[in-house]
């Protein structure tokens, strides 16, 4: 059983103010408590809040060469706690450890950080411009709030440019799966991190997201989290005028083009829906198929559901684990329960667990089968392993309902030729597109369009977040 009843703040590990509010943490697959931490409140805010703000004068100023040797060595400690995070990982949100946790969840932490090391050696941190010379520097004082689904991609996508950049900074993580995160800041101190530059503290998003976000001494608060909380956030940093990047939901359209290989393209499509068990903001939930093609689009579509084994995290042939958390597993049983109730087929799947699992939060890989693209489950983020399959006419109506959607944080298109999926690309209003099946690129700027948020992660495009450019009329480089 897993006990951290202890914050990470200027340097040290440190009770709560008042001894917290002690948190059981729920293990997703057992529904029994893995362990526990203790929730934070204002007071513990307002110190780690003093704590980076005092360190920022001097960590700002210190040389990027200084900052890039910081960041190396909290790759070379993370990589000693790698198999450490993958255990938290699938203890905390269900991720299988064989199939998910060890290859994805835990490594991709240290592929962000590894990336912006690299990115750091081509990035314009100074430029001239004529007879200015622009200036890229820290923003500040940086509040990161995280969730639970990738809980280490999350962090390391926040924490590495806001280290280069010369910030300081406080980690809120998820409260659902705070294991990885604490294994993160011991990272972080035994790679030797300053004192106040990284704090760390736990608490509930709701109470904690406004007091970070409204505190005077925050510069910039980065989000990633649902388009409510998002809101929230911009709401409470707009009182003092703060940079705020958020990255939120999304309901994603996988087109599948009449010139497609269709066996290839419908399988991917359902399996990349069900990895991660449908929590991804980036999932592709909605699939449109030509519409003489949806019968055997559906025969595809259920028979890759099929193939889904569903079951405990640490199987080694298990391929999709538990919904990460009971608020999340009601809330995707009852978005299945409204599909059939609206009339959609349900090709695969349907409510509750599946055969021979009694316990846990485990869902059936569903897919349904719409008339249009109006339905809840069409228009709704579900953020479980939900798809739903919707038929068009012909392309033009295909990138309609592709983009008739509040979301815009990613597209999918599979085409005959990657020269036609391109131009179907250009017309789709997301931050992304994948082609014929194209991996993430974790150099890529990743965010979105319309309600899935502001700003851009990943690469140069995740330092450009944590930076000011400033114009200094009559200077030179060097």
């Amino acid at each position: 059983m897993r006990s951290y009843h202890q914050f990470y703040i200027n340097g040290q590990w440190v009770d709560p103010v008042g001894g917290g509010t002690p948190y059981n943490v729920i293990n997703p697959a057992t529904e029994e408590v893995a362990g526990s931490i203790r929730m934070g409140g204002k007071e513990d805010v307002e110190r780690a809040v003093q704590a980076a703000n005092a360190a920022f004068a001097s960590y700002s100023r210190s040389p990027l060469s200084l900052r890039k040797e910081l960041l190396g060595a909290v790759i070379a400690e993370y990589q000693k706690r790698m198999d450490d995070i993958a255990a938290a990982v699938c203890e905390e949100m269900g991720a299988p450890l064989r199939n998910l946790a060890r290859p994805l969840q835990a490594p991709i932490g240290l592929w962000h950080l590894a990336t912006a090391l690299t990115t750091a050696d081509q990035y314009p941190w100074e430029k001239q411009q004529g007879t200015t010379l622009l200036v890229k520097e820290a923003v500040g004082v940086c509040a990161l709030i995280t969730p639970w689904n990738w809980p280490l991609n999350q962090i390391a996508c926040k924490v590495a440019p806001a280290l280069l950049a010369g910030c300081t900074m406080v980690l809120k993580p998820s409260e659902l799966a705070p294991f990885s995160a604490q294994i993160f800041a011991e990272v972080m101190h035994a790679a030797g991190v300053p004192e106040g530059v990284f704090n760390m503290l736990h608490g509930y998003g709701a109470e904690i997201g406004p007091l970070m976000s409204s505190h005077p001494l925050v510069d910039m608060v980065s989000l990633t989290g649902s388009t409510r909380a998002g809101a929230s956030v911009a709401k409470h940093a707009a009182e003092t005028i703060k940079v705020v990047s958020l990255e939120l939901g999304g309901k994603s359209a996988n087109i599948i083009l009449d010139d497609a290989p269709l066996q290839e393209a419908v399988t991917a499509g359902v399996l990349g829906m069900m990895g991660n068990t449908g929590q991804s903001c980036n999932a592709p939930s909605r699939m449109l198929v030509p519409a003489a093609k949806l019968a055997e689009a559906e025969r595809i579509a259920a028979a890759a559901a099929g193939t889904v084994v569903t079951g405990d995290p640490l199987d080694s042939n298990t391929t999709m684990g538990p919904i990460a958390n009971e608020r999340q597993y009601r809330r995707v049983q009852v978005m299945i329960q409204t599909g059939i109730e609206e009339g959609a087929k349900l090709v695969a799947g349907g409510t509750g667990r599946p055969d021979g699992l009694e316990r846990g939060y485990f869902t059936k890989p569903t897919v349904f089968s719409a008339e249009n693209n109006k339905l809840s489950i069409a228009q709704e983020e579900i953020f479980g392993p939900v798809l739903t399959m919707i038929p068009y006419a012909n392309e033009e109506q295909a990138i309609e309902m592709a983009n008739d959607t509040v979301y815009g944080l990613s597209g999918y298109v599979w085409g005959g030729t990657i020269e036609r999926a391109a131009q179907v690309a250009k017309r789709l209003r997301t931050g992304m597109v994948h082609l014929n099946g194209a991996s993430v690129d974790v150099a890529a700027p990743f965010g979105g369009y319309k309600q899935s948020g502001v700003g851009r992660e990943w690469g140069a495009c995740g330092i450009d977040e944590f930076v000011q450019t400033k114009a200094i009329m009559g200077a030179k480089a060097g």
